[in-house]
């Protein structure tokens, strides 16, 4: 696979999309779709993908709908509420290479707010996707958002990151990719008029 895209080194963060959460996070259901979508894209772009659960133990595993797509993904159980547990600071430092993280998940002003803030410390490029992150309270999202974009974070939409990370439609994997872009059209719409 030859990437040509404005985004090097792309890897895929799902963060803590755990059933329990459903009935309680502000449209949920459009993360999910949302999780779907970048989780298909990533398998045909072969783009690293890591997902946590917050103490399963108690909060349970992640949705259902996820797991199909999750085969060959290793699912980190975290006490912390940032992602970056000794587990994946470690694999993201494996070849020394800075990254270009896409961050989806819950809660915006916690979880993902403060994973966002430790990879930006650590020096990688963080992509907060806006359509797949949510909060139990609505009015969370946007301040959370506007406190990762003043920290350096780039805040865009799924398709937008998916484009970027393509870069041109002469890659062997576009029809694909245009393929999925076309499945997820209607549920790509339903998550950003609900979560932007």
């Amino acid at each position: 696979m030859a990437l040509r895209g404005r985004i090097s080194n792309p890897v895929l963060f799902i963060c803590d999309l755990q059933e329990k959460f459903r009935t309680t996070i502000y449209g949920f259901d459009k993360c999910v779709l949302t999780a779907q979508k970048l989780l298909k894209a990533s398998q045909i772009l072969q783009i690293p993908t890591y997902a946590t659960t917050q103490l399963s133990s108690k909060l349970g595993p992640l949705v259902p709908e996820l797991h199909p797509l999750l085969t060959n993904i290793k699912v980190v159980d975290k006490s912390l509420f940032s992602m970056m547990v000794p587990e994946l600071r470690a694999r993201l430092h494996e070849d020394g290479q800075r990254k270009s993280v896409a961050l989806i998940g819950i809660e915006s002003h916690i979880c993902v707010l403060q994973t966002c803030l430790d990879l930006l410390t650590m020096g990688h490029r963080v992509y907060v996707i806006a359509d797949g992150v949510s909060s139990c309270n609505r009015q969370e999202v946007p301040v959370a958002l506007e406190r990762m974009r003043r920290e350096g974070a780039v805040v865009t939409t799924s398709e937008s990151w998916m484009y970027e990370v393509m870069g041109d439609a002469e890659i062997s994997e576009f029809r694909q990719m245009a393929g999925l872009v076309k499945e997820s059209k209607e549920s790509t719409t339903l998550a950003l008029q609900s979560l932007l």
